[in-house]
Order: structure tokens, then C-alpha cells, then sequence
């Protein structure tokens, strides 16, 4: 199955001349939908991961059922305010001014080895963020996973030094 074909493009969205990556078409698609969490979860079931930390918002839903399927913790890191205990948090650009992500000051412990799972990395600001929360708490990172990456964005750049790993890509289309 190529999950490419899953996945809706839409031109000029949000602003002109951006495609726009909609993976909300693979998640309707049981088939992809199903590959592509098998592909994550056959990927890191004997890695020993403790918990699985997942970005607001479509990162949950492959985090979850990733951390389901490997009985193990799921840990959000949501956009600022959403998060009823105390978090640590950090600011990243956006094109266009800034933005937060929390995660809370107990999600994980030190040593504890995780992987950071997102949908999709373009220019790779929120996960460069999530990678110094996790980092902050003292955690193991073992990886970065997402189901689509957009090389021609750079956003490995962010995150030097960070193994990622990439279902599928859209590079130069």
C-alpha cells in the first residue's frame, strides 16, 4: 500500500502557494490508517521504550495507539493553558510570530527512554520545541517519528543530533 496516495493535497492552503499536507484523509482510510501504525509500532515494540510522548494535536492519535499496542504510558505536550498542572514549557517561531507547547513536570522521569511522535515535520519548530522539553525533564530520546516528512522545509535542522525516522516524504512535490 502506498500511503502517499492517502494523504489529500491541498494548494495554496493556508497561504498562497503552500501544499498543504491533509493526513486526515489516511486516518478516515482503515487500511492506511492500520499500515501506518503497524509501520510505527513494528519500528519501536523491542526498543524498550518507556512512553511515548505525542504533539498536539494529530500526534496523540498516532502516539496513542502506538503507546496502546506497546503497554506503555502516553504523555501529550499541549499548546500553552490546556495542560491543569504544573508544566514546563517552551516558545518556538512560527512564520508568523510565536507559539508555546507544555508538557507536565512529572511526565517523565530521568533516564526514562522515550520517542517523540508527530504527524507530520515540515519545518520541524514544534518538535524542536517538544525535543527540549523532553530533554528538560531528563528523559532518553530515542527518536523522532512522524508519518510524513517535508525535506524540502529542512526541519531536521531544529532537532541536530536527533535520530528521525519517516514513514513516507514529499519531497519537491
Amino acid at each position: 500500500m502506498d500511503l502517499k496516495e492517502s494523504i489529500r493535497s491541498i494548494s495554496d492552503w493556508p497561504i498562497e502557494g503552500v501544499v498543504f499536507r491533509d493526513l486526515t484523509t489516511l486516518m478516515q482510510d482503515p487500511g492506511a490508517f492500520a499500515a501506518s501504525c503497524d509501520i510505527l509500532y513494528d519500528r519501536y515494540k523491542d526498543m524498550g521504550i518507556d512512553k511515548i510522548v505525542g504533539i498536539d494535536a494529530r500526534g496523540f492519535v498516532f502516539g496513542a495507539v502506538m503507546a496502546y499496542k506497546m503497554g506503555i504510558g502516553f504523555v501529550p505536550v499541549r499548546k500553552k493553558g490546556k495542560l491543569p498542572c504544573k508544566t514546563v514549557w517552551e516558545t518556538y517561531d512560527l512564520e508568523y510570530g510565536s507559539d508555546t507547547l507544555e508538557i507536565h513536570e512529572d511526565a517523565l522521569a530521568k533516564d526514562e527512554k522515550v520517542i517523540i511522535v508527530d504527524d507530520l515535520i515540515a519545518t520541524g519548530g514544534t518538535v524542536g520545541a517538544t525535543v527540549k522539553l523532553v530533554e528538560r525533564l531528563g528523559a532518553d530520546l530515542i527518536e523522532c517519528a512522524f508519518v510524513v516528512e517535508l525535506p524540502d522545509l529542512n526541519g531536521r535542522a531544529q532537532i541536530p543530533g536527533v535520530k528521525v525516522f519517516a514513514i513516507t516524504e514529499f519531497e519537491g512535490e
